[in-house]
This record gives structure tokens, sequence and C-alpha cells, in this order.
């Protein structure tokens, strides 16, 4: 179950970092392809929904059981995710308007693209260097194994609908380094 999640944190990871060469394309004063860019947010939010949430959720309640001292630090990721939805839904919002050819400060764009890719790096930070120990901590293998059932499919198979969804995207990720996280 960790396994896949790390596997699942490294491709993540390296949509981040798709979206961050797209974000220095925009900083340098040059266009990017908003269509890509597009499928990144798109992705990223489905991913969301299928699978942080759910993950999040599942592992916040078991750990207020077994270990209700880590409530503070279930609430902060929580508290972060929610924010950093949010934050991707705006610039989800702003590239409706570029691709619909609406005047946006790019600058501005570029600007909130950089604070959403930090924002995000430090919340994949935060879960590898304080969940992750504590799910090794306190979950026993029962709890790994119902944590497994409750998630979505893995990575495998979100490269799966990601290369049929997104080919374009799929081709970047494919031939992108692997990031160092």
């Amino acid at each position: 179950m960790l396994n896949q999640l790390r596997q699942d944190h490294a491709n993540m990871a390296r949509m981040l970092h798709v979206l961050q060469l797209k974000q220095k394309t925009l900083a340098e004063g040059e266009r990017p392809n908003f269509q890509l860019v597009r499928e990144v947010v798109d992705y990223i939010l489905d991913y969301q929904d299928g699978f942080s949430q759910p993950l999040e959720s599942v592992c916040s309640e078991r750990l207020k059981e077994l270990a209700p001292q880590t409530e503070e630090v279930t609430e902060r990721l929580a508290k972060n995710y929610r924010a950093l939805k949010a934050q991707l839904k705006r610039l989800s919002g702003d590239l409706d308007m570029i691709l619909m050819d609406a005047v946006m400060p790019m600058d501005r764009f570029a600007d909130d693209l950089k604070a959403y890719l930090d924002a995000h790096r430090a919340y994949l930070r935060d879960e590898r260097e304080l969940l992750f120990p504590l799910i090794r901590e306190h979950f026993a293998e029962g709890d790994l194994e119902r944590l497994a059932e409750a998630l979505p499919d893995g990575a495998t198979a979100q490269l799966e609908r990601l290369q049929e969804a997104y080919p374009e995207l799929y081709a970047e990720l494919r031939d992108a380094p692997e990031p160092v996280t």
C-alpha cells in the first residue's frame, strides 16, 4: 500500500514538473501550449476527486481512531488540501478564460501557477514526511488492506487512463525525466 502511495506521489511529481515547464515558458514571455496545461489541470482535479480525497478521508478517520494525538497533523493536511484544491479550481477557471481568448494578465496567471506548484509540492512533502510515517507506525496489516480496498485503482491504472484520455499529456509525461522529490 505504501509503495502504491509512493508511486502515485512520483506520478504527481511528474505532472507538476510538466506544469512547471509550461509556467517557465510563460514567465519567459512565451505562450505555452495552454491545451496541454488544461489537460494537466483536468487530470489533477480528477485525480484529487477520485484518489486524493478518499485517501485523505480514510487515513484521517482511521488515524483519529488509532492515535488521537495525530489529529492536529491530519487536520492541517486536510486544511492544506482544501486550499490546494481551491487554488487549482481558480487556475482552471482562468485557463477557461485564456482558452476562450478572454483578456487575462499572463504575468498574474504565471505567478498564480507558480504559487500553486509550490503549494502542491509542499503538500506532497508533508504527506511524505508526516502522513506516511504515521500510517507506517499506526496501521496494522488489516488497516492497510482496508485502505487499499477503499481506494480506486493505483498508479498503473491511472497512467493507462491518462494515456487514453489525454494522449498529448501522456506523451509529455513519458518523455519527462523523473523529478527528484
